[in-house]
This record gives structure tokens, C-alpha cells and sequence, in this order.
């Protein structure tokens, strides 16, 4: 991946009242109100990784399956999959460096833009957990849980990121049942149109202390 920014955007829902609700659920277990809504993460590009195994600091750190664009030098737009992968005990301290402290797996794979622009909201992201040495659901949703594409686009702009050699890992969808902390995490981002997924799959390795 040679693009040169990577951003997240995070409370990214397109139902805006439940956005808000998750937002006072998360303030009661110490996690800080952000500062906007929707938020932008400026995070290091060498977070981003394609290898089968990430390392992690700590118990309590979890993947969500995101989809994510990519542009080149020319601004030619791409769609992948990716895993904004978080420390969740460090959100209650900072929730920008919970996301910079872990490594942000993303599909090797890529679709042109223009291949998927008009089924944008039908595209279905999925995830499994690894836990215990079994695979469970834990996210199935269609992006149109997200905000829209027009309003990430605008919001973009207002932050003043060009879309030039960057990759924007643009918002998840609601978790099944919780948090799960696991071995591993799996997903991907399918298309009905192409008949056909990007996915992702890692293993968590967590270092020794």
C-alpha cells in the first residue's frame, strides 16, 4: 500500500440518535465524548498491514470490519475492505491513540470505484471472531448503516483531506452481541452485483509483558 495518509472516520452511523445513544453507553464505562460527530483519526500509514498476523498490547483489544477507500496520485478511487483494530481499555484514556497503537489490516484486494458506485449501500460487510478456538458472528451489515457516501465526501472536505494518496477506512456496522476479545478476526465487504467478496483474515498474537 504506497498511499501516504491513512484516516479513520469513527461514530460513523447513519442513524444518528443510536450513534448518540453508543456514545452515552460508551461515556459509563469512561470512554470520552468525541469532539464531533462524525470524528476523523489522522493515523501513521505503517499501521497499515496485509500480513496474517498482528501483535497487540493487552487483553482487551478487537477488530471491526470497515469498508475502505484508496486513492492514488491521480485521485483514481478504489474500494477495499479493512479492520480498524483497537485497544478498548485505552479509549477511556484516548480514544485517537487507542486506534494508533494497534495495526490496521486491510484486503489485498481492490475494486475500481465505478464498479461498485451504484450499489454503494447494498454492499454487506461482515466479520467473524475467533474465541476460544471457535469462529463467531460478530458483525453482518449493509453499508447503508453507514453515513451516506455524499455526506463522507462532504466531511472529507470540511477536515481539508484530499482525496489523493490516501486510504480512508470510512465507518463500521453495529456489533451482533458486544465486544469480543479473541485469537483472530475474519471479514469482508461482498458485493452482489460481482458476485463476489474482498476479505480479510489475521491472527492476534498478543506480546509478552
Amino acid at each position: 500500500m504506497s498511499a501516504k495518509e491513512l484516516y479513520c472516520i469513527g461514530y460513523a452511523g447513519r442513524n444518528k440518535d443510536k450513534t448518540w445513544e453508543h456514545i452515552e453507553e460508551l461515556k459509563k464505562i469512561g470512554v470520552p465524548e468525541p469532539k464531533t460527530v462524525p470524528e476523523l483519526y489522522h493515523l501513521s500509514d505503517t499501521l497499515m498491514t496485509t500480513d496474517e498476523t498482528i501483535k497487540i498490547i493487552g487483553d482487551e483489544t478487537s477488530g471491526e470490519i470497515e469498508i475502505v477507500l484508496v486513492t492514488d496520485e491521480q485521485g483514481n478511487l478504489s474500494v477495499t475492505v479493512g479492520s480498524d483494530h483497537t485497544d478498548r481499555a485505552l479509549e477511556t484514556v484516548s480514544i485517537h491513540k487507542s486506534k494508533q497503537l494497534c495495526a490496521k489490516p486491510i484486503g489485498k484486494d481492490q475494486w475500481k470505484f465505478e464498479e461498485v458506485e451504484e450499489e454503494w449501500d447494498e454492499l454487506l460487510l461482515y466479520s467473524e471472531v475467533l474465541k476460544d478456538g471457535e469462529w463467531q458472528k460478530y458483525q453482518e451489515d449493509k453499508v447503508s448503516a453507514i453515513i451516506p457516501l455524499e455526506e463522507i465526501y462532504q466531511f472529507l472536505e470540511k477536515n481539508d483531506v484530499e482525496l489523493k494518496n490516501s486510504v480512508i477506512y470510512c465507518g463500521t456496522v453495529p456489533l451482533l452481541n458486544g465486544f469480543v476479545y479473541g485469537e483472530g478476526f475474519k471479514g469482508g465487504l461482498y458485493s452482489e452485483k460481482k458476485k463476489e467478496s474482498i476479505e480479510i483474515e489475521y491472527k492476534i498474537e498478543k506480546l509478552k509483558e
